[in-house]
Protein backbone atom coordinates (compact mmCIF):
# COMPACT_ATOMS: atom_id res chain seq x y z
CA UNK A 1 0.00 0.00 0.00
CA UNK A 2 1.51 3.52 -1.18
CA UNK A 3 1.69 6.50 1.35
CA UNK A 4 -0.20 8.41 -1.38
CA UNK A 5 -2.92 5.72 -1.46
CA UNK A 6 -3.33 6.60 2.75
CA UNK A 7 -3.39 9.66 2.51
CA UNK A 8 -6.22 11.71 4.29
CA UNK A 9 -7.40 8.70 5.69
CA UNK A 10 -8.88 9.01 9.50
CA UNK A 11 -7.62 6.04 11.81
CA UNK A 12 -10.32 3.71 11.16
CA UNK A 13 -10.05 4.24 7.82
CA UNK A 14 -6.61 3.53 7.85
CA UNK A 15 -6.65 0.42 9.75
CA UNK A 16 -9.30 -1.17 7.62
CA UNK A 17 -7.48 -0.63 4.07
CA UNK A 18 -4.53 -2.50 6.43
CA UNK A 19 -6.96 -5.36 6.87
CA UNK A 20 -7.87 -5.27 3.39
CA UNK A 21 -4.33 -5.96 2.24
CA UNK A 22 -3.50 -8.30 4.68
CA UNK A 23 -6.80 -9.97 3.50
CA UNK A 24 -5.07 -9.51 -0.17
CA UNK A 25 -1.95 -11.15 1.21
CA UNK A 26 -3.66 -14.47 2.50
CA UNK A 27 -5.78 -14.62 -0.66
CA UNK A 28 -2.34 -14.60 -2.39
CA UNK A 29 -0.75 -17.04 -0.06
CA UNK A 30 -3.93 -19.30 -0.32
CA UNK A 31 -3.93 -19.61 -4.21
CA UNK A 32 -0.06 -19.61 -4.37
CA UNK A 33 0.09 -22.76 -2.00
CA UNK A 34 -2.73 -24.72 -4.12
CA UNK A 35 -0.96 -23.94 -7.36
CA UNK A 36 2.60 -25.41 -5.36
CA UNK A 37 4.32 -22.16 -6.04
CA UNK A 38 6.85 -20.83 -3.51
CA UNK A 39 4.89 -18.93 -0.48
CA UNK A 40 7.89 -17.17 1.00
CA UNK A 41 7.88 -13.84 -0.13
CA UNK A 42 4.45 -13.51 0.51
CA UNK A 43 4.46 -14.89 3.86
CA UNK A 44 7.27 -12.13 4.25
CA UNK A 45 5.06 -9.30 3.05
CA UNK A 46 2.24 -10.34 5.51
CA UNK A 47 4.41 -10.78 8.58
CA UNK A 48 6.15 -7.09 7.62
CA UNK A 49 2.51 -5.51 7.36
CA UNK A 50 1.39 -7.25 11.01
CA UNK A 51 4.35 -5.98 12.46
CA UNK A 52 3.53 -2.10 11.58
CA UNK A 53 -0.25 -2.58 11.62
CA UNK A 54 0.19 -4.36 15.65
CA UNK A 55 2.73 -1.12 16.13
CA UNK A 56 0.33 1.46 14.91
CA UNK A 57 -2.95 -0.32 16.86
CA UNK A 58 -0.74 -1.15 20.33
CA UNK A 59 1.17 2.32 20.21
CA UNK A 60 -1.25 4.70 18.95
CA UNK A 61 -4.81 3.53 18.46
CA UNK A 62 -6.07 1.65 21.24
CA UNK A 63 -4.57 4.12 23.95
CA UNK A 64 -6.62 6.42 22.29
CA UNK A 65 -9.80 4.28 22.24
CA UNK A 66 -8.93 3.71 25.71
CA UNK A 67 -8.42 7.37 27.01
CA UNK A 68 -11.21 8.88 25.21
CA UNK A 69 -13.97 6.39 25.84
CA UNK A 70 -13.24 4.91 29.49
CA UNK A 71 -15.85 2.34 29.59
CA UNK A 72 -15.58 -0.84 30.62
CA UNK A 73 -17.17 -2.93 27.46
CA UNK A 74 -14.87 -1.11 25.22
CA UNK A 75 -11.91 -2.12 27.67
CA UNK A 76 -13.16 -5.66 27.48
CA UNK A 77 -12.59 -5.39 23.52
CA UNK A 78 -9.54 -3.75 23.67
CA UNK A 79 -8.34 -6.42 26.10
CA UNK A 80 -9.43 -8.92 23.28
CA UNK A 81 -7.75 -7.07 20.23
CA UNK A 82 -4.72 -6.96 22.43
CA UNK A 83 -4.16 -10.33 23.32
CA UNK A 84 -4.93 -11.48 19.03
CA UNK A 85 -2.14 -9.29 18.69
CA UNK A 86 0.35 -11.33 21.30
CA UNK A 87 -0.95 -14.49 19.53
CA UNK A 88 -0.05 -13.09 16.31
CA UNK A 89 3.52 -11.48 16.64
CA UNK A 90 4.11 -15.27 18.77
CA UNK A 91 3.09 -16.62 15.85
CA UNK A 92 4.84 -14.94 12.94
CA UNK A 93 7.88 -15.50 15.57
CA UNK A 94 7.01 -19.19 14.74
CA UNK A 95 6.62 -18.70 11.01
CA UNK A 96 10.36 -17.01 11.15
CA UNK A 97 11.69 -20.22 13.31
CA UNK A 98 10.64 -22.42 10.21
CA UNK A 99 11.89 -20.32 7.52
CA UNK A 100 13.30 -23.62 5.80
CA UNK A 101 10.89 -25.71 5.95
CA UNK A 102 8.35 -24.72 3.75
CA UNK A 103 5.39 -27.13 4.93
CA UNK A 104 6.12 -26.31 8.86
CA UNK A 105 6.49 -22.48 7.73
CA UNK A 106 2.63 -22.49 5.42
CA UNK A 107 1.26 -24.71 8.22
CA UNK A 108 1.98 -22.00 10.95
CA UNK A 109 1.04 -19.45 8.85
CA UNK A 110 -2.21 -20.53 7.81
CA UNK A 111 -3.49 -20.66 11.69
CA UNK A 112 -1.66 -16.90 11.53
CA UNK A 113 -3.91 -15.86 8.82
CA UNK A 114 -7.28 -17.55 10.02
CA UNK A 115 -6.55 -16.07 13.46
CA UNK A 116 -6.00 -12.72 11.97
CA UNK A 117 -9.14 -12.78 9.83
CA UNK A 118 -10.70 -13.59 13.12
CA UNK A 119 -9.54 -10.88 14.98
CA UNK A 120 -10.73 -8.23 12.10
CA UNK A 121 -14.08 -9.73 11.74
CA UNK A 122 -14.41 -8.57 15.09
CA UNK A 123 -12.45 -5.46 14.99
CA UNK A 124 -14.68 -4.09 12.57
CA UNK A 125 -17.81 -5.11 13.48
CA UNK A 126 -17.61 -4.64 17.36
CA UNK A 127 -14.63 -2.11 18.37
CA UNK A 128 -14.49 0.37 15.55
CA UNK A 129 -18.00 0.52 15.05
CA UNK A 130 -18.26 1.61 18.87
CA UNK A 131 -15.00 3.77 18.50
CA UNK A 132 -16.81 5.69 15.66
CA UNK A 133 -19.26 6.59 18.17
CA UNK A 134 -16.67 8.26 20.84
CA UNK A 135 -17.08 12.24 19.89
CA UNK A 136 -13.72 12.51 22.41
CA UNK A 137 -12.07 10.94 19.92
CA UNK A 138 -10.42 12.80 17.28
CA UNK A 139 -10.39 10.12 14.12
CA UNK A 140 -8.81 12.73 11.83
CA UNK A 141 -5.68 13.60 13.97
CA UNK A 142 -5.36 10.04 15.29
CA UNK A 143 -5.36 8.88 11.76
CA UNK A 144 -2.22 11.37 10.63
CA UNK A 145 -0.30 10.47 13.51
CA UNK A 146 -0.41 6.56 12.66
CA UNK A 147 0.42 7.88 8.85
CA UNK A 148 3.38 9.60 10.09
CA UNK A 149 4.40 6.27 12.52
CA UNK A 150 3.64 4.06 9.87
CA UNK A 151 6.33 6.36 7.72
CA UNK A 152 8.79 6.03 10.34
CA UNK A 153 8.52 2.26 10.74
CA UNK A 154 9.16 2.10 7.22
CA UNK A 155 12.20 3.39 6.86
CA UNK A 156 15.40 1.92 7.61
CA UNK A 157 15.35 -0.30 10.89
CA UNK A 158 11.28 0.52 11.30
CA UNK A 159 10.52 -3.02 11.29
CA UNK A 160 12.53 -4.19 13.76
CA UNK A 161 11.32 -1.38 16.26
CA UNK A 162 7.82 -2.59 15.28
CA UNK A 163 8.15 -5.97 16.14
CA UNK A 164 10.34 -4.84 19.38
CA UNK A 165 7.15 -1.95 20.09
CA UNK A 166 4.87 -5.29 20.10
CA UNK A 167 6.94 -7.81 21.84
Amino acid sequence: MTGEARTNLDAIELLMQDHRELESLFSEFDHLEKTGKDTAGVIERACAELKIHDALENELFYPAVSDAAGEEEIEALLDDAEDAHDKALDRIEQVVEFDTDAQARNAHFKVLADEMKEHILQEEAELFAKAKKIKRLDLDLLGTRMKVRRDELMQGGGLAQASEAGA
